[in-house]
């Protein structure tokens, strides 16, 4: 199922632009996966959660609640943003019915700035996650990062320069080093990920980012963990352009669901593979 809240007012058009780019996404079967994930889950938009704006202290509770109205019927969340706090009150949720989380976090930020537990700050909310033993940073891994912070407070941190030196399978085995297959994993994606040329509709962008062309393949390799729920979070439309950072978010879902299909069951097919079959098949003919 699909929980869709909205908070800041930068991103707060984030998800209809996520929603408005998907169109086309599934006209196909998914690609490199060579399978329609849509057959082996049932998936439904759930909408909007409703928030006031002038009472900012209620946003925890509300994305709480909402969330745990969902998942406390068997379900997986894909949640569209909105700001990045977003995903505290997310994990706090999970946290309840999975226990002590790790998390796989693409961002530009750390957001694990020092936080005195009484702010509403995008920008500390990790931190805060793992002090309340809701994350456990050890076993948690965060991809992308440019940005400074003293501290990393426990958590794998990989920056960008280090994967643009090192190449993207190590990225895939740091991960696979440090999460073990039943640690339930919770992923979230801040858009600023991604550099500015793929993803120009976010409001803190940072240059020096990640490609579509190396995020997509470091996603893909995740669908052999135990995966609980995922956020994708700080689409600004109003500084998009040509909403290639809406579809670029759209198309982050759409792996995700891929990714929860094959822990259903679906198996994917190898390019290559399918390439080989092709050309035998024409060569016999």
């Amino acid at each position: 199922m699909i929980v869709l809240p909205v908070t800041a007012p930068g991103a707060r058009f984030g998800p209809r632009g996520i929603r408005a780019a998907s169109t086309e996404l599934a006209s196909l079967d998914a690609f490199p996966f060579n399978f329609d994930p849509f057959k082996y889950l049932a998936v439904i938009d759930y909408g909007d959660v409703w928030l006031d704006y002038g009472y900012p202290q209620s946003v925890v509770e509300k994305v709480e609640k909402h969330a745990d109205t969902i998942l406390q019927q068997s379900t997986s969340l894909l949640s569209f943003g909105g700001d990045h706090f977003i995903s505290y009150p997310l994990l706090r949720s999970h946290h309840k019915f999975h226990g002590p989380i790790s998390l796989i976090h693409f961002d530009a930020h750390s957001d694990t700035w020092e936080d005195d537990g009484d702010r509403l700050d995008h920008g500390s909310m990790f931190l805060r996650a793992a002090r309340e033993g809701i994350v456990i940073p050890e076993k948690s891994v965060q991809i992308g990062i440019r940005t400074q912070n003293y501290c990393t407070h426990g958590f794998n941190i990989l920056h960008a320069q280090w994967i643009h030196s090192h190449g993207i399978q190590d990225v895939i085995d740091t991960i696979h080093n440090i999460i073990s297959p039943d640690d339930p994993v919770y992923i979230t994606f801040d858009i600023d990920c991604f550099d500015p040329a793929f993803a120009p509709g976010t409001g803190t962008p940072v240059v020096g980012g990640l490609s579509t062309t190396q995020i997509l393949p470091i996603l893909q390799s995740l669908g052999d963990l135990n995966l609980i729920g995922m956020d994708i979070v700080e689409v600004a439309p109003v500084y998009d352009h040509a909403e290639i950072t809406s579809l670029a978010a759209a198309t982050i879902g759409y792996n995700y669901l891929c990714l929860l299909a094959q822990m259903r069951g679906a198996k994917a097919k190898h390019i290559g593979t399918i390439l080989n079959e092709t050309l035998s098949g024409a060569a016999a003919g």
